[in-house]
């Protein structure tokens, strides 16, 4: 299939998604790239591919790291597959993730929750569940027409200022607003603040949490970066931000969702609630690491295309040794390291647990996607990870596969080849 940008289908800023300066400067170049959830049938391999810019960019006045070139949103989500409910982790880390909210808020019973981009509506089922009213927004048409379906309301729009004032109108202020991951994918911030401001009063909240951007650049997660993910977000930035609406980061938390995510709560300056020393600690560490500098971030370009020559020189060698490799995992940061790592060549076919994509080809490199249980029928002499923050989990999971003498590769944050013998290493 051949390669080609399609124009109309992405376009580019140039200024800053969060201060609007268009001093900004490329520190990362990438590869043009499929984008991540687009998976193909037989009959369109025919038909060229679209690929599409995914480079990164720094703000030098505030420090935000970004994608400047945005794929058309009705493209980006028309047939979008991605469902939260499907990562029994996620699950787990949303129970506890309501649960924190309402312990450390307190709101009354049926207060209003709102989550933007809520996807399958996973995370508002527990706060439904402790008798509060709930309301997600999410722009997948047919993933928010099932939420709606199993009991949680779901608007099937992009959040902007209009909806803001519908929501207002037909269902008054909520007292929490969420917005998990979503926060990275949105390129109108400023109008996505405008409506949570309009939204929220002094008693409300605003939580986010997004992919963090100390951790993708210590760890070198690669596989975060896709085009969904418009903004790489920091604490200094965000800072700024938010002060331009006359609001504040009041709270902090990191954990290791997704290789490393950030939590934070976001009220008016005049809120009801205190300011914790957690907020104050992150912009301490941002300043220590210089992650808002453009040389942290073409060291990190470094450390990606010194990856990328370890793991063709693997590959390579395993391949005029007459090894075979298939890959694991049909995910989106598969997408993008494929892409990037250029290693299509290398691997004969992707297996994964999601039925709606067995059958289907990779967007990168074309690769037919088969069920988690033809390893053992195919039996690969080498597996590598392309949903690299399961790959606990995958080995775990698959140790028959290991048993019968086959070998894992993890590619980040650092290249590993994992068999029966050095199990200790993951």
């Amino acid at each position: 299939m051949n390669q080609k940008n399609t124009f109309n289908l992405f376009s580019k800023r140039n200024n800053c998604r969060l201060c609007e300066s268009k001093d900004v400067q490329l520190v990362v170049p990438l590869n043009p790239t499929p984008v991540a959830e687009k998976y193909l049938l037989k009959k369109d391999l025919s038909k060229e591919n679209i690929v599409c810019p995914l480079d990164l960019y720094i703000c030098n006045d505030c420090g935000h790291v970004q994608l400047l070139d945005i794929v058309e949103p009705n493209f980006l989500y028309s047939d979008y597959t991605y469902s939260s409910g499907t990562s029994k982790g996620l699950v787990k880390h949303f129970e506890s993730y309501a649960n924190s909210i309402l312990e450390n808020y307190k709101p009354i019973k049926n207060s209003l929750i709102l989550d933007i981009g809520s996807n399958d509506g996973t995370l508002l089922k527990f706060f439904k569940n402790k008798g509060l009213r709930v309301l997600g927004v999410d722009p997948a048409e047919e993933i928010a027409n099932k939420a709606t379906k199993e009991g949680i309301e779901t608007i099937p729009k992009f959040f902007n200022l209009t909806l803001s004032e519908e929501i207002l109108q037909k269902y008054g202020s909520p007292k929490i607003i969420t917005a998990n991951n979503a926060f990275a994918h949105m390129d109108n911030l400023d109008e996505i603040m405008k409506g949570i401001h309009m939204l929220m009063d002094k008693s409300s909240i605003f939580v986010f949490e997004v992919s963090y951007l100390l951790d993708v650049v210590e760890k070198v997660l690669l596989g975060t970066i896709f085009h969904e993910h418009h903004s790489y977000h920091s604490v200094t930035p965000l800072n700024i931000f938010f002060n331009k609406f006359d609001m504040e980061i009041i709270h902090l938390e990191r954990n290791t969702i997704q290789g490393g995510s950030l939590i934070g709560v976001v009220q008016f300056q005049d809120g009801m609630y205190k300011k914790d020393e957690s907020v104050d600690k992150i912009l301490e560490i941002e300043k220590k690491s210089n992650i808002t500098k453009p040389e942290t971030l073409k060291k990190f370009s470094e450390n990606l295309n010194h990856s990328k020559n370890q793991i063709n020189k693997l590959l390579n060698s395993l391949l005029i040794n007459n090894k075979t490799i298939a890959g694991f995992g049909a995910a989106r940061s598969g997408t993008t390291l494929i892409s990037q790592m250029e290693i299509a060549k290398f691997i004969d076919f992707i297996v994964d647990d999601n039925k709606f994509k067995q059958g289907k080809y990779s967007p990168a490199g074309q690769i037919i996607v088969k069920p988690t249980e033809y390893i053992y029928e195919a039996k690969p002499d080498y597996l590598i990870i392309l949903a690299w923050v399961h790959s606990k989990n995958i080995i775990k999971n698959h140790q028959k596969y290991l048993d019968q003498g086959g070998s894992f590769i993890v590619c980040f944050p650092e290249l590993k080849v994992i068999n029966n013998s050095n199990m200790n290493d993951l």
